[in-house]
């Protein structure tokens, strides 16, 4: 049968006891009319209105003017029980049947948390998808930090837009028998119904969105005014929210340029993520901080999904030490043709600086403790890009090889293994530093075994449904368990119970004290509170124990404000200070919006 209708419906409260209340075509466009009979059925977390006209029920009228129009009230405890402490609920209709359901996020959530925590207890690798694969940097970044937490792993889904990469990638020791690869540019997969109807369920997923559109080179050079004005990529986060949606990952991790964070893309990312039942935690991972050559700071941000926990607090930085270039530098001999005078380009910035441009070139000894960012484009030897000098001649000059890069990066060699030069510098210069984003894994691995092995852990739906089954089943034992506050005394403990305007604080032993629900704006399900009443009628202090992380690094915002200032700056010194001689006549040349 077809779809008729489709509601959210709020769960109201008359009585103590929950309340759906359906009128108009709520229940006409499933062909339900005044007098109508019809049956209530529940069967697996479902209710189903379905017409019967032997039904025990009957569809209710309102009067207006001179015409009725249908209403159904069920205001029952026993029938609503399925949606205890649920805020709002759907409502599905086709012909002659009305099917009341738990939010579609709700049961998403309550899905990739029992999947999760059945493969943690019992020891199954789980499946880390990846979209804006490359050459799997980030995904062998997210697989080590969560093994090196105790969680084994395997690749799942794989999105590539360039299949060269997606089969380098094939050729690493991560690839598994049970791996997805998906060579196709990520909007194109993600709006085929066929072939998304069959993406297999991600127990974690991680990507690398293409920064072009956000990063400040690549909206100067294209004169846009924001990240979404990218032709090719500025719109992929709604590809990557559609594959996230049916991939129902427990855990994401995503990783950006820092102006990415400040994007309408990034907006839209939390927001649909937070109405998809994750939490959101964002930071600032500089390559600094891990002993890294390459001083790179990219935005990271971590979802997971509500019911789990994650502090960017916690992160553990390693114990500094100093590095020099010649760590990493391969064996060049002195008289290698790889040394070269690169006249050109030094002629080039005697030019730049003639016209006041701010273009110079950036030369590193072997002595050298940082290197500046060596980019996608690194193989075109460009007169900004870093050199190194030669140890003896100051006339020569060279380029990093592929192999230093990779090793700039913190990465061995071996990730780059049978790729041209060319590719080689493209996959490392959009790569990350390894080890910031090892240790950022590795750390969210810690948290998803914290949750898998603590028992006590559950989703709001999870929690109202074992305190409603275990007060069906030992309703006059919790009765008298329940107390009420006594003026003068401190409780302590966690709220368990939520219901009919009432909370109930579990404090040991067996013993719940029961408060008022509307003293507790701002305390949810399961967090542990201290509560004290100054006297019997008056208003308790509470005081929440278990302050959430905040879903945002003060080293992130410090970051965003960097990375306006230094867009600034770029953006003018791509202009002279001053402009030289021209003829009146010739027209000005355009450069685009200025930023």
């Amino acid at each position: 049968m077809s779809l008729h209708g489709y509601f959210i419906k709020n769960v109201g409260q008359n009585r103590g006891r929950p309340r759906i209340w359906l009128e108009n075509s709520e229940v006409s466009s499933a062909g339900l009319q005044p007098g109508d009979r019809y049956d209530i059925h529940m069967k697996e977390g479902v209710v189903t209105l379905q017409a019967n006209p032997d039904g025990s029920r009957v569809v209710s009228s309102k009067q207006r003017g001179d015409k009725a129009y249908p209403i159904i009230d069920i205001n029952s405890r026993e029938v609503l029980a399925l949606f205890d402490g649920m805020a709002a609920i759907r409502l599905v209709q086709r012909e002659g049947q009305i099917y009341l359901l738990p939010l579609a996020s709700e049961v998403k959530k309550k899905e990739r948390l029992n999947r999760l925590r059945y493969k943690i207890e019992n020891n199954i690798p789980l499946t880390i998808g990846s979209l804006s694969h490359g050459a799997g940097l980030l995904s062998k970044a997210v697989h080590e930090g969560l093994q090196a937490a105790g969680i084994q792993t395997e690749k799942g889904l794989v999105n590539e837009i360039r299949p060269e990469l997606l089969e380098h990638a094939t050729k690493g020791s991560d690839w598994s028998p049970r791996t997805i690869p998906v060579a196709a540019p990520m909007q194109e997969f993600a709006f085929d119904d066929a072939a998304t109807r069959l993406i297999p369920k991600q127990d974690g997923l991680e990507a690398g969105l293409p920064c072009s559109g956000a990063s400040v080179s690549g909206r100067a050079r294209r004169g846009t005014a924001m990240a979404e004005e990218h032709p090719l990529v500025g719109h992929l986060i709604v590809a990557a929210l559609m594959i996230i949606a049916r991939a129902n990952p427990a855990f994401i991790l995503m990783e950006n340029v820092i102006p990415y964070s400040s994007s309408a893309s990034a907006a839209i990312l939390r927001n649909q993520l937070a109405d998809l039942g994750y939490a959101t935690h964002e930071t600032v991972l500089k390559g600094s901080d891990f002993n890294a050559l390459e001083h790179r700071d990219r935005w990271c941000m971590v979802a997971v999904t509500e019911g789990m926990s994650f502090d960017w607090s916690m992160l553990q930085l390693p114990e500094a030490k100093t590095m020099t270039l010649s760590d990493i530098l391969d064996d060049i001999p002195e008289d290698s043709p790889l040394w070269s005078e690169m006249r050109g380009l030094k002629e080039k910035e005697i030019r730049d600086l003639a016209e006041g441009k701010g273009f110079r070139m950036q030369v590193f000894t072997d002595s050298d403790i940082k290197v500046n960012t060596l980019t996608k484009g690194y193989a075109k030897v460009r007169s900004t890009d870093p050199k190194l000098a030669h140890p003896t001649d100051p006339n020569l000059l060279r380029q990093f090889t592929a192999n230093e890069h990779a090793r700039i990066k913190q990465w061995p060699p071996s990730v780059i293994e049978g790729l041209s030069n060319t590719v080689a510098h493209e996959v490392l210069g959009q790569a990350i530093v390894k080890d910031p984003f090892v240790a950022a894994a590795k750390l969210l691995g810690q948290f998803v075994l914290d949750f898998g092995h603590d028992r006590k852990s559950f989703t709001t739906h999870h929690l109202i449904q074992a305190i409603h089954d275990t007060i069906q089943d030992t309703a006059s034992e919790v009765v008298r368990q329940i107390r009420q506050p006594i003026a003068g005394v401190t409780y302590e403990g966690r709220i368990t119970a939520n219901d009919a305007g009432a909370l109930i604080q579990d404090i040991g032993n067996g013993v719940g004290i029961l408060h008022k629900a509307s003293a507790f704006p701002e305390v949810a399900l399961g967090e542990a509170v201290r509560v004290r009443y100054p006297s019997k009628s008056a208003v308790p202090t509470v005081v929440q124990l278990e302050q959430p992380a905040p879903a945002v690094t003060s080293s992130l915002v410090a970051a965003q404000a960097q990375a306006a200032r230094e867009a600034q700056n770029q953006q003018m010194s791509m202009f002279p200070t001053h402009e030289p001689a021209r003829e009146e006549s010739r027209p000005r040349p355009s450069f685009g919006p200025r930023f």
